[in-house]
This record gives C-alpha cells, sequence and structure tokens, in this order.
C-alpha cells in the first residue's frame, strides 16, 4: 500500500491544493496506518481490521483529537482509492470518530501580552524577535503563514500584510502603527545582517541565516516569555486566540474578527464569544458591589 499512499500525498498536494502542513500530517498518519497492517500481516484492509487499530490507538493513549484526525486520514485515503477504482468499498464507511470535547482556546490576558511585548531590542535577533511577536499579537497571523511571510507580503507604507492561508486562500489584514514601525526598523536596518551571504525573500530570518521555522519560532517564544517570568502554558497559537479574544472584548465585530484569521464559517470564530463571555463573567463576580455577601 505504500505505493498507493505516495501516489495519494501527491494528488491532496497537487490537486487539492492543501498546506504543507496539512500534507505531512497526512502522510505522517497513513505511514503509521500501514506500519501497523503490515506489523499485523494484512493485506486486505476490513471495517474490523480499522476497528483493531483505533483500540490499538486507544491501548497507547492516543488523544482522542488524534485519533479522529487519523481516521478522516484514512477515511480520505481510502475515498481516493474507490474514486481510482482500486477498492469497491471503504472500510471506513460505518467508522465513526470519537466525540470531541469542545475545550475553550488558551489565552493570555492583556496584562501578559504587554510584558511578553516588552522587549526592548539592542541586537538584530531582538529586533526580530520583538517583530515577530508584534505581528503574531497585531494580526493573527498563524505561526505557519507568520514564517512564510515573504518581504514583498508586507506593505509598511499602508500598514497591511498579504497572508496565505489555508488551502493558499489569500487574505488582508491590516497592522497597527506600533507592529508597523517594529517591522520597518527591523527589514530595513537588522534583517540584511542576519542573512549571512544566503538569498531569501523570507521576512524572518533564522540565526542560521536562512527562514526562520515553526520550530524555531516556538524556542523563541518559550525563551522570551521564561526571562519575562510567564508561567502559563501556552504555544504560538496562543497569541492568535488572544488576538481575537481581545478585540471582541474591545468591541470588534464578529464578521470582521473571522475574516482577519481567515475563517470560512462565522461557526469557528464564536467560540471565541464563549472566551469572552466567561471574561465579562470573572469581572461581574469581581468587581460587582452587590456581588458579595458581607
Amino acid at each position: 500500500m505504500k505505493k498507493e499512499i505516495e501516489n495519494y500525498i501527491n494528488y491532496v498536494y497537487i490537486e487539492k491544493k492543501l498546506s504543507n502542513n496539512t500534507k505531512l500530517a497526512y502522510e505522517k498518519d497513513l505511514i503509521s496506518f500501514n506500519d501497523y497492517l503490515n506489523d499485523k500481516n494484512i493485506k486486505s484492509v476490513a471495517s474490523n481490521d480499522i476497528k483493531s487499530y483505533i483500540k490499538h490507538l486507544n491501548e497507547i493513549n492516543e488523544k482522542d483529537k488524534t485519533i479522529a484526525r487519523k481516521i478522516v486520514s484514512i477515511r480520505t485515503f481510502f475515498d481516493y482509492l474507490m474514486k481510482e477504482k482500486i477498492i469497491d468499498v471503504n472500510p471506513c464507511e460505518k467508522i465513526e470518530s470519537p466525540k470531541l470535547r469542545k475545550t475553550l482556546p488558551k489565552t493570555l490576558n492583556e496584562e501578559e501580552v504587554n510584558k511578553l511585548l516588552d522587549i526592548t531590542p539592542k541586537t538584530a535577533l531582538d529586533w526580530r524577535n520583538k517583530a515577530m511577536l508584534e505581528l503574531m499579537y497585531g494580526t493573527g497571523i498563524r505561526v505557519s503563514e507568520l514564517v512564510s511571510l515573504e518581504v514583498n507580503d508586507i506593505n509598511l507604507t499602508d500598514n497591511y500584510v498579504r497572508i496565505f492561508g489555508k488551502g493558499k486562500k489569500e487574505r488582508i489584514v491590516p497592522i497597527n502603527d506600533i507592529a508597523t514601525n517594529v517591522i520597518k526598523k527591523y527589514i530595513n536596518e537588522y534583517r540584511f545582517s542576519l542573512l549571512k551571504g544566503y538569498l531569501t525573500d523570507k521576512v524572518f530570518i533564522s540565526s542560521y541565516g536562512k527562514g526562520m521555522t515553526r520550530q524555531g519560532f516556538f524556542k523563541v517564544l518559550k525563551k522570551i516569555a521564561k526571562e519575562k517570568g510567564i508561567k502559563k502554558d501556552f504555544s504560538p497559537h496562543t497569541l492568535r486566540h488572544s488576538f481575537a479574544t481581545h478585540l471582541l472584548e474591545h468591541g470588534a465585530d464578529l464578521r470582521a474578527i473571522g475574516e482577519m484569521l481567515g475563517h470560512e464559517n462565522i461557526k469557528t470564530t464564536q467560540i471565541y464569544t464563549h472566551v469572552s463571555n466567561n471574561k465579562v463573567k470573572k469581572d461581574y463576580e469581581d468587581f460587582h458591589p452587590r456581588n458579595k455577601i458581607v
């Protein structure tokens, strides 16, 4: 089945125009599934084999969210095999994904964000780090989109960034004045010194002179958070959630927030109303003078 997986991965990447990250996730899921089938010496996959694989995933304590993603990867792979008339029946047809608990996104409060962004740059790397964080929080950009940005994607005259999101869909997001000034100084005065002779159009350059990676950004973020004494466990995506939540709390329109985030469906954005409502409820409980029994 190795050849079929390879053909399928090429299909989803080229014809379906899925992102490189999605392609890699599909590939990883299907290779793991194929390894399981080989270990069990399964040549022709039936519904019971899929159920056994799910049981195996539960036994090794995979998270429900991970299992659900793997089932989707396997199901769409067999849909492709049916489309290509390689198989007659999809063994995943009656397989249900585990029900996922809806969890609210983690966010930093405004005080924590201000602490994170309170960087007094002294070196080229400091200016790069401050520019990355200001842009992340200022636009709600995904980390994969951030590291893919090229110099021509940022308009420092009209203060906006052109972002290519999932499915290579383009969106234009405004940049606030503080972020613009930091990015402008980084690009005009410090970016070139980080290139170390390499040629790349990527905006953010690693200490090796090449484009920043997602893993590299995460290391930078963790280091700065530790230096600032922020003990809350958070990821680059937390800055995206914080961007949306803080805009909503300050009265921004939900649809406008969704457009800036690149959401196709308003329902995806509505989760931030729950986060915001939790904040409102807590503020009421903490500050309303009639809420305390004396």
